[in-house]
Order: C-alpha cells, then structure tokens, then sequence
C-alpha cells in the first residue's frame, strides 16, 4: 500500500472515530414542539441547591433559513432553577453547521439573568428532564411459588384417564 493510501486511510478512521466520541457524548431528552431532537451532554450536568447547570444541544429537524444562510442546531450552556423553574443561558451558539464548525452567532451575556421557560423549546424539554424527581429503584420481583402437584390416584396413568382392565374371555 502506498503512503498516499496509507495516509487517506489513517485520516479517515480518525476522522470516524472523533464523530463515534462526540455521538456517545450526548444523550437524547427529547424533542421541541416543531420536531427538534433535543440532546445533554451527561458529563456536563452539576447542581448546586436548587440550580443545575448543563450544556444542551439541539439538532433543527429542518435548516432555518437566514439571510446569512441555513441554520441547523444550537448549543447552550444554560442554569435551570428546578424550584423556580427558571432559566438562565451562560453561553449559546447557534451553527451553520455543526460538523464543520462554521458558527452563524455566538452569545455569551456578562450577567446571565433568569427567566421563564418555554415549553415549546429547548428549556421547557431540558428542564422537565432535569427536574424531574429521581426514579425509584424497581424492587425485584418474587418468585412465582411453584404449583403444587395434584394428589396422586393409584393406578392413574399420567393422562388421568382410569387404567384399562383386561376382560377374561
């Protein structure tokens, strides 16, 4: 194999194992009301009291057109209050393209502040999931108790049927 095939084929398992990591690398929550898939990056998600902080991507089910061109997901750090049910985003970017990295717009306010949720977008779907009480564990089930076996006839064959008697002729 010629060192131009052998470095074609070493860029390409890289550039398949890298988009493998970052697919594992987010879980799926749900969806907007428009179709969107909704995603969380589980090793991002921290709470302290009553706020819990977590990075949340969304996929557009269709590109958004724009004068600067198509737009097909965000990302967002944002801080959900579960008590207040309030949002604040820290950091937010919406992409042309993901894969590529071309950004359409970056926003990184100074001073977060908290507002309502949406139910309709991102915030309501990441904040049901978020929030929602921890699941109690499912307790084992019991064995099924054997059935016990019918009292035994004498002379019973195992279809249940009376045993034939021979006749003398």
């Amino acid at each position: 194999m010629s060192t131009s095939r052998r470095l074609v084929l070493i860029t390409l398992i890289a550039t398949l194992s890298v988009q493998t990591a970052q697919a594992q690398r987010w879980r799926a929550i749900g969806q907007t009301v428009t179709g969107s898939s909704v995603f969380i990056d589980p090793a991002s998600v921290s709470k302290k009291d009553s706020i819990i902080t977590a990075t949340v991507r969304v996929v557009f089910k269709e590109p958004t057109p724009t004068p600067k061109g198509p737009i097909t997901g965000s990302r967002a750090v944002a801080m959900f209050d579960c008590a207040r049910k309030t949002v604040a985003v820290k950091e937010n970017i919406i992409w042309h393209d993901e894969r590529k990295g071309t950004i359409y717009e970056k926003r990184t306010p100074k001073l977060p502040g908290f507002g309502p949720v949406f139910t309709s977008n991102f915030s309501g779907v990441a904040l049901t999931y978020l929030c929602a009480p921890p699941t109690p564990p499912t307790p084992p089930t019991p064995p099924t108790p054997a059935r016990p076996a019918a009292p035994a006839v004498p002379n019973t064959p195992p279809s249940g049927r009376p045993p034939l008697i021979p006749r003398n002729p």
